[in-house]
This record gives structure tokens, C-alpha cells and sequence, in this order.
């Protein structure tokens, strides 16, 4: 068959075409290909990033608190005051730990800390703008287990979702710097800090280490919070000279270095006033007797104006120390917020008084936390070029002839139940990890070696291993210490059965060696 000669335009013409077809595949061809490849990497993007109810608790986009920072005045000319919202919960001193929580035996001390995180996640849900921050994982852990699931989701909102609520420090309760030994402070951070991660991811883990009431501070400390990825610390308690040379010389704010080599550095900053309460007069606890905040002209005892001025007055007071534009209010105290909403409401109108004020002043107000303010600094100052500290904060000393360094030996008896206490922890770990225990219900379960865990923890306390708490309260951790350590010691008996093979008892009995029969009772020795 002999096919028709084409003309020379005809050619052309097809040749076009063809070339028009081959584009066109080719174009499809192209985005097939990036179809394919858009598909690959959204697989691996769902497969290895936490979404939703694969994140701790179905988090999923969080948006912690210092993701939510306030807005500041970026004029160096300005003072930015930051409030931060906060109550200092003792876990034992006064009253035991328990006691505290709950609020009983309240003529030693009228407070109970459930009632104080009731309050806060209310009166925070009332206004975004409103921020709190808050330390004790300790009690923390005791109101997320006995609290309905709504109100478990309005904290978990709060913290991840609306970024209002901030933890700081982290650990269990805030240690002691001085009697306590290296693997103590880890142990008591790790039960913190897993608690808080398992509930709240990233937003759990606080950027800020808060050691405001212990009784000096070490360099140990710092260097293992360090090392832990916080990226500052706050405290409050100095020797008063040390106080006083820093305060003239805007050095309270400083570079502390945490290893021999300067190397590794921790921003670290100390209140002015030594305390972690509110300035004189801003005190709006049920605790306290300051005057509440009048704004409202025809109620007797208006006072809005004289105090705006008293705090303007304490804003440029404390700026004074400082090298940048930015100071740092603690709002709370002790047991603060038992009545959130009478804390809030007049902090609402102080803010609002003095903000009316500003382009008069040029000091400006607001809600804020610890990590929006160290990031503050971070912005508009030159923080490596702050003054450096080596060594330790010790010893401490309130005025003269005022040295807290008699806890350094007293109650020596528990301070070595202690010790020997943190010594039968680790071993029973290293016992669980050669014989596989932690995972086999014939042994020690998880729960139950939180007993232990959470006692030894609570004992880092520095109003327990200090023995600054009242006898009883001494008492009742010694107590918690005996039964944390009836659990350690029924598991160092069975791993060895375990680890070589023979049968144990499910309920713990029977172990073939009982360490109990070498154990000592100090309880009664002081």
C-alpha cells in the first residue's frame, strides 16, 4: 500500500502537532511526578510528626504560653513592666503535704492548694489576656488526679491551646540546694517533668527553672538545669550584701557560669527585694490586708489615682537595677489565690489605670509570665554582655548575724534516711533493668514504685530534707519514706529469683533475702 506523498506544508503542520502532544505528555508527565512526590512527603510528615492523638493527650498544634506573649514597647525610653501571677505552694511545712492540698487542720494554716488551682483555671478562662504561672508539680499531680475530665480539658486548653497558664521549675517541689545530692535533684525533676510531658507535650516542659524559696542557691543546680535545656533561672534569696552590691551595680540579672570551663552559662535572675511577693500595697490576697483598687468615683475611698502612682513609683524604683527596658513583678505569695477572682479583678483596673497613663509615663503594663519576659530581654538587650557569676549563692544571710546555715547538719538522722533511701532507689532500678521487673506485674508494678518515687522526691523539699518544717511534718515524710521503702525493698528480694529464673510469688511474698532485717529506724532520733 503506498501511502500519499505530503506537501511540505502538510509536514509542518503534523510536526507541530506531534510537538504540541509531546508538550502536553510531557507537562502531564511532570505533574504526575510532583503529585507523586507532594504524596511521599506528606507520608512521611504524618508518619514522624505528632498530630493530634499521637501527640501526649491529643495535643496538637500547641500554643504555649511563650508563643503567646504580650506586646511590649520596643522604645528603649519606655519601662515595660511584666506581672507575673503566681503562688509559692510548701509541699509540707507548716502542715503536711496532704493537709496543704486539702486544707485541713487550718488553724495551723487557714489554705488549701485545690482550692487555689480551682480558682486560677476560672478566673483565666474569664479573659486571654490573663496569665498565671505555676511550680508544684507535686500538687499538681494530686488535683489532675481526682478532678473531672472537663475540668482536666479546660486546664489541658489553657496550657497547650489558649497559652495562659505556665509551668515553671517543673520538678516535683522546689529542692533544696545544699543537703541535697546530685541523683536526688534528678530523680525528683524527672518524676516532674515526665508528669507535665505526658499531659502537655512540649508546652510541659517550663523554659524557666523557678527556685525562689530555698535557702541559697548552687552552682551544681544551675549547671544541671542547665544541662536539662532550661534557659533560665529565677530566684530570691541572696546575702543581703551581695544583694545590695548588685542592685547598685544593675548586676541582679546576670550569666552565671555553671562549669569550671565559663563555657556553659545559664541566664539567672535575682528579685531586688530578696522576696517573691507582691510590692507594698499591691497585695490583693485573702491573706492580705492591703487596700483593694476604687476606681468607681462615687464610692467612698476612690483611690485609683494614688495607687497608680504608688506602683509607677516602684516600676522606676526597679528599673533603676536593670540594663534594659524591662522589670518583673511577682504577683502572689504563699498560698496565694485561694480567691483568684479578687486578684484578678484588681489587677484588671491596675492595668487599665496605668496603661491610660502611658503616653504620659511611658511605662506600660500587662499580663506576662517568666519565659515572655526572659524573651523579652533576649530581644532588646545585649544578654552576652551581662555581668558573670562563678561559684555559689551560699551561704545565706537575711541581715547581720542572720545566717540560715544551720540546716546544713541538723536533723541528721533524717537526712541520712534520706540519703539511704535515694541509694535503695537506684538500685532498685539497676535491679529492674537486669532482670526486666519494671514490665512484669509478678514484680513491681509502675504505681507502685511511684510510691517510692514521689516520697523520695517529696523529701528534696526545702522545708523537709532542710528540717525547716514543724516535727510532725518531719514525722509524716520519714512515714512516706518507710513505705516507699517496703516497696524497694520487696523488689531488690524478688529481682534476684527473677533475674535467675526461679518462680516469686505474685503479691511480693516471700523473697529469698529480706533487706529489712538490716534496716534501722532513726525515726525517733533528731
Amino acid at each position: 500500500m503506498k501511502f500519499p506523498k505530503l506537501k511540505m506544508k502538510d509536514r509542518y503542520k503534523i510536526s507541530q502537532q506531534m510537538e504540541t502532544r509531546n508538550k502536553k505528555l510531557l507537562a502531564f508527565g511532570i505533574g504526575i511526578l510532583l503529585l507523586l512526590i507532594f504524596i511521599a512527603i506528606a507520608a512521611l510528615v504524618w508518619l514522624f510528626v505528632p498530630w493530634g492523638d499521637n501527640s501526649p493527650e491529643g495535643i496538637g498544634n500547641e500554643f504555649c504560653t511563650w508563643n503567646n506573649c504580650p506586646k511590649w514597647s520596643t522604645d528603649n525610653k519606655s519601662i515595660n513592666v511584666h506581672l507575673i501571677c503566681h503562688t509559692h505552694n510548701d509541699l509540707g511545712w507548716l502542715k503536711t503535704v496532704d493537709e496543704y492540698y486539702t486544707g485541713a487542720n487550718g488553724q495551723k494554716a487557714n489554705v488549701g492548694v485545690q482550692y487555689i488551682l480551682n480558682t486560677v483555671v476560672d478566673e483565666l478562662q474569664k479573659d486571654p489576656q490573663r496569665r498565671f504561672s505555676y511550680a508544684e508539680t507535686g500538687f499538681l499531680a494530686r488535683w489532675l488526679e481526682q478532678m473531672a475530665p472537663e475540668q482536666l480539658e479546660q486546664l489541658r486548653k489553657l496550657v497547650v491551646e489558649k497559652g495562659q497558664l505556665e509551668f515553671v521549675g517543673g520538678g516535683w517541689t522546689q529542692p533544696d540546694e545544699a543537703a541535697t545530692h546530685y541523683y536526688e535533684l534528678v530523680d525528683q525533676y524527672t518524676l516532674g517533668l515526665r508528669k507535665l510531658s505526658d499531659k502537655y507535650g512540649n508546652c510541659g516542659h517550663p523554659k524557666v527553672a523557678w527556685q525562689i524559696d530555698p535557702f541559697g542557691h548552687s552552682r551544681e543546680h544551675a549547671n544541671l538545669v542547665s544541662m536539662m535545656g532550661y534557659e533560665a533561672l529565677f530566684f530570691a534569696r541572696m546575702h543581703y550584701l551581695e544583694r545590695k552590691f548588685r542592685i547598685e551595680n544593675k548586676s541582679l540579672e546576670m550569666l552565671w557560669s555553671s562549669d569550671d570551663s565559663g563555657n556553659n552559662t545559664i541566664f539567672t535572675g535575682a528579685f531586688m527585694t530578696g522576696k517573691y511577693t507582691a510590692p507594698k500595697g499591691f497585695c490583693f490576697d485573702a491573706l492580705c490586708t492591703d487596700d483593694p483598687i476604687i476606681d468607681y468615683p462615687k464610692l467612698e475611698g476612690f483611690n485609683v489615682d494614688q495607687k497608680v502612682n504608688a506602683f509607677l513609683e516602684a516600676a522606676v524604683e526597679q528599673a533603676k537595677t536593670k540594663r534594659h527596658n524591662h522589670v518583673l513583678f511577682t504577683m502572689g505569695g504563699d498560698f496565694n489565690y485561694g480567691s483568684a477572682n479578687k486578684w484578678f479583678t484588681n489587677l484588671d483596673k491596675l492595668i487599665k489605670a496605668v496603661n491610660e497613663r502611658s503616653n504620659e509615663t511611658g511605662i506600660y503594663l500587662f499580663y506576662s509570665t517568666p519565659s515572655c519576659y526572659v524573651k523579652a530581654i533576649r530581644e532588646g538587650a545585649k544578654v552576652n554582655e551581662f555581668p558573670r557569676k562563678n561559684g555559689d549563692f551560699f551561704p545565706y544571710a537575711s541581715s547581720t548575724n542572720s545566717y540560715l546555715t544551720g540546716y546544713f547538719t541538723s536533723k541528721a538522722a533524717f537526712k541520712g534516711t534520706v540519703r539511704k533511701s535515694s541509694a535503695l532507689l537506684q538500685l532498685v532500678r539497676s535491679f529492674e533493668a537486669i532482670a526486666s521487673t519494671s514490665s512484669t506485674s509478678e514484680l513491681n508494678s509502675t504505681a507502685k514504685m511511684e510510691t517510692f518515687e514521689r516520697a523520695q522526691a517529696l523529701a528534696t523539699h526545702h522545708n523537709a530534707i532542710t528540717g525547716t518544717a514543724k516535727e510532725a511534718v518531719i514525722e509524716n515524710y520519714e512515714e512516706r519514706l518507710w513505705k516507699g521503702w517496703d516497696v524497694g525493698e520487696k523488689s531488690v528480694g524478688l529481682a534476684p529469683r527473677k533475674n535467675l529464673g526461679k518462680p516469686t510469688k505474685a503479691e511480693f511474698g516471700n523473697p529469698n533475702f529480706d533487706p529489712r532485717t538490716i534496716r534501722r529506724d532513726f525515726s525517733n532520733f533528731s
